[in-house]
């Protein structure tokens, strides 16, 4: 065989490897069932006793969503959101023990309290018995420091569980973004920006986070080097996963280790906008961790999280669901094995519709749930079957 051909046989493996990768799925056939509509760009949805949904508008609206779609009147009692560009009321969050305390967390872009500027705080509240109010409203964590930004805040709470029993452990994981302009800040620890923290539900810190009393390090952190992670879920083996969002490509998904460095911005698989390395134009470097998986061209990846039901069969227990909001798609991503880290196969779903998604759960009925993102966004529940 000729160097040329030996080329042009490489050539082909690699598009054959590719465009099996992102076949579409034939094991399970899915029909959408629209739940509500009329939201003005929902950005997270949490699960409410009595088959009724918690929502968040971008806009700073939280809603109940009652049986039947009908939309409750924006609750009240949320504190001061500055809204704009990515900003504004993001993820929520219903407690492992809402039914007996009704405990709520969401996270939002908070004003600064004089001057110009914001970051990313979590909130912990009540939720009314009538649905309609939150009481004893509390900010449990603030990103610092605050800068002017509308853009990459993050924002995907998860609550963790202990090792030993898979039972709730009592904290809380939030994403946090490196705020655009501060991409440099990622790599320092005196800051928040481009972080994944850990923190009790009150917003203590746990003695046993990977920085707690070191010097010169802020003691909520738990991983580093992130650049702007709007999907995060836990395994059911209880291992946080996570992905972000590349800059022109190198969209990741990463699975943060406590104390570990995910490289941004020294090392990515992206460009800058418009084409151009970023600094020295790295993809590795010692002591940096690689993604698990990474999307170039960019997906825009937004909600994660992992199907545990058997609702569309066999095949689909143990995948990992990522929406995406430049392509309008939901990937369906299969792993070589149940949670192993390592994926082989991604198919898109809900292409047709083309519609920008925005997170993706799963529900206390084993089904799967999607937020389009629109100025009239969509609750949409997936069902088995043509």
């Amino acid at each position: 065989m000729s160097s040329s051909q030996y080329k042009w046989a490489q050539a082909a493996i690699f598009f054959i490897a590719i465009n099996a990768l992102f076949q579409p799925a034939h094991a399970q056939s899915i029909r959408s069932e629209t739940v509500a509509t009329g939201l003005e760009n929902p950005w997270g949805v949490a699960f409410l006793p009595g088959e009724r949904f918690l929502v968040t508008e971008r806009a700073g609206r939280l809603r109940v969503v009652a049986p039947g779609g009908k939309l409750g009147a924006p609750v009240i009692g949320l504190p001061e959101i500055a809204a704009g560009g990515q900003g504004g009321l993001l993820d929520v969050l219903a407690d492992s023990d809402f039914a007996r305390n009704r405990t709520l967390y969401f996270c939002f872009s908070e004003p600064a309290a004089a001057g110009s500027g914001n970051s990313t705080a979590l909130a912990r509240a009540t939720l009314s018995a009538d649905d309609t109010r939150l009481e004893n409203l509390k900010i449990i964590f603030s990103q610092k420091p605050k800068v002017a930004s509308s853009s990459h805040f993050g924002c995907r709470i998860v609550e963790s569980r202990a090792a030993a029993n898979g039972a709730p452990d009592g904290k809380l994981f939030l994403t946090l973004g490196d705020r655009f302009s501060r991409k440099e800040d990622a790599q320092k620890l005196d800051n928040h920006h481009g972080k994944i923290v850990r923190i009790n539900k009150d917003g203590s810190v746990p003695p046993d986070n990977p920085f707690a009393g070191k010097a010169g390090a802020l003691p909520e952190i738990w991983s580093y080097g992130h650049r702007n992670a709007q999907g995060a879920a836990l395994a059911p083996d209880g291992t946080l996963w996570m992905h972000e969002h590349g800059p022109q490509g190198g969209d990741e998904i990463n699975i943060p280790k406590a104390g570990a460095n995910y490289g941004w911005p020294v090392i990515t698989y992206g460009e800058n906008y418009g084409g151009g390395k970023i600094g020295e134009g790295l993809t590795e470097k010692a002591g940096l961790q690689q993604p698990l998986h990474y999307w170039v061209p960019s997906i825009a990846p937004s909600g994660m999280v992992f199907l545990t039901s058997e609702r569309y069969g066999k095949s689909w227990r143990g995948n990992l669901f990522v929406g995406s909001l430049k392509f309008g798609y939901l990937g369906r991503i299969e792993l070589a094995s149940p949670f192993s880290g390592k994926v082989v196969r991604e198919s898109k779903l809900l292409s047709e519709a083309g519609e920008r998604i925005r997170d993706v759960r799963q529900g206390p009925d084993g089904l799967l749930y999607v937020l389009t993102d629109s100025s009239n966004g969509k609750l949409i529940r997936l069902l088995p079957g043509g």
